[in-house]
């Protein structure tokens, strides 16, 4: 049977009146929380192969995950962040069954028999989609291997913000329910209730993507937030500047690391606060974790090891194989592995077709004492030929794209990574994981051409 599922059911029942979540006012017990699972598993009885997710940040979305896996079920976790064709194409394609996770909690109760238990779980998540129809990621040996990286504890508290339908936040909080700790589970982010939930629920342990670190760390209400508790911050999902980083290290007294992972192989570098003491590492995600391998194939990162997908739906298990992840970068002499950019973000601009890695500019704007938050992005050039870097920010004091535009010039020393344009507005458009929307930004300037940049 599934050491996953075993571990599961063991720490439901052991967790007793111990909360597990705190979600919107409302505390659900270790106790209430196996019920919960109980009376799905019960309304799951006559379904069979594929079932659907989709729903935003509740309880239910992890216990109804937990109680289909044990009914031997393959579960598809909608994202948060797709379309609604995307939506539509993932349940077409699966041919899943989607859940009203509120009617499956009105049956009565039953539980699992150990012996019916399956073998494995599978969980379906969409790739991000970014440069066409999302693919579905297979994982399966992921959930037992996080059975045996999450011990009892029942000590921690941890805050998730992001998605349950996507790998962070689902990890998260099934982590800490593996561990025997409280999830304070929030529908959406919003920096000074972030804050509020430190420090009333003594939160441990927390992610943030850098669009919401910088939220957070331009919070008025950070000055005055006791932030003691916290234990580690986990950054990642996104480019991370290193003046934001090296904020964050003094605000969280050193208590950060950051990851690099993707849905298709969601751990494959870290580093922590103690490595970061040496400013040359600021820029780095860390090197790679054991089990796990990586190298550099014409300046893209390919992996594989223990914490990769069985595949993707339709195509031939990966094995051990290598997986292109389509970021660009390379490892210094310490082994740490630096992130350029990902290859849909290069913007070929100027009469040489030069590659710009849109996250060299964005650094460099961030670095300017008057920029909180920037994104660069390709626009098409002159009569829809070519493309040219574009930039949008947000600023905290006055300042004119000019002087951006030399700040950038004078910085990376060439024409070619000067932004055509700066766009100043009040704030980024962020993805429901955090991320910054770039392709919302993109599309106005690309209608009506036949190439889409984002």
């Amino acid at each position: 049977m599934s050491f996953f599922l075993t571990r599961v059911k063991t720490m439901l029942h052991q967790g007793g009146d111990a909360v597990l979540f705190h979600h919107e006012g409302r505390a659900t017990t270790y106790r209430a929380a196996g019920e919960i699972v109980d009376r799905i598993y019960t309304g799951l009885a006559s379904t069979t192969g594929v079932v659907a997710i989709d729903s935003g940040n509740r309880p239910e979305v992890v216990l109804t995950q937990v109680a289909a896996q044990a009914r031997g079920l393959e579960v598809l976790l909608v994202a948060a962040s797709a379309s609604k064709p995307a939506r539509e194409a993932a349940l077409a394609r699966t041919g899943a069954t989607l859940l009203d996770l509120d009617e499956l909690t009105t049956s009565e109760p039953s539980t699992p028999d150990p012996e019916d238990l399956p073998d494995q779980v599978t969980a379906l998540f969409p790739t991000g989609g970014t440069t066409g129809t999302p693919k579905l990621i297979r994982h399966r040996g992921i959930y037992d291997g996080m059975a045996h990286i999450f011990t009892p504890d029942g000590t921690q508290t941890t805050l998730v913000t992001a998605p349950l339908t996507h790998m962070t936040g689902n990890a998260a909080a099934l982590g800490a329910l593996l561990s025997g700790n409280k999830v304070v589970l929030r529908k959406h982010f919003d920096a000074e209730e972030l804050l509020a939930d430190i420090e009333t629920h003594r939160v441990t342990s927390l992610s943030l993507t850098p669009p919401r670190l910088a939220a957070v760390l331009d919070s008025p209400k950070l000055r005055d937030t006791d932030l003691a508790s916290v234990q580690k911050l986990s950054l990642g999902a996104a480019p991370l500047s290193p003046r934001r980083l090296a904020q964050a290290l003094e605000v969280f007294d050193g208590k950060v690391g950051q990851g690099y992972g993707l849905t298709e192989a969601p751990m494959i570098a870290s580093i922590e606060g103690a490595e970061l003491v040496d400013e040359h590492r600021l820029g780095s995600v860390g090197r790679i974790v054991p089990g796990m391998e990586a190298r550099i194939d014409d300046g893209e990162v390919l992996v594989r090891g223990l914490s990769m997908m069985d595949g993707y739906l339709g195509e031939p298990p990966i094995g051990d194989g290598w997986l292109r992840t389509g970021d660009l970068g390379h490892f210094d002499d310490e082994g740490y592995l630096h992130l350029h950019d990902r290859i849909a973000d290069v913007i070929i601009t100027g009469d040489h077709g030069t590659k710009v890695p849109s996250t060299a500019v964005e650094h460099t704007l961030l670095a300017h004492p008057c920029v909180a938050a920037a994104a660069v992005f390709a626009v098409p050039g002159p009569g829809g030929e070519g493309e040219l870097v574009h930039a949008v920010v947000v600023t905290t004091a006055e300042t004119t794209a000019a002087e951006l535009r030399e700040h950038v010039h004078r910085q990376l020393g060439g024409a070619h990574f000067v932004p055509s344009a700066v766009d100043f507005v009040e704030e980024l458009p962020l993805t429901p994981v955090g991320k910054v929307d770039k392709r919302k930004l993109a599309e106005p300037f690309w209608s009506g051409h036949s190439r889409h940049i984002a």
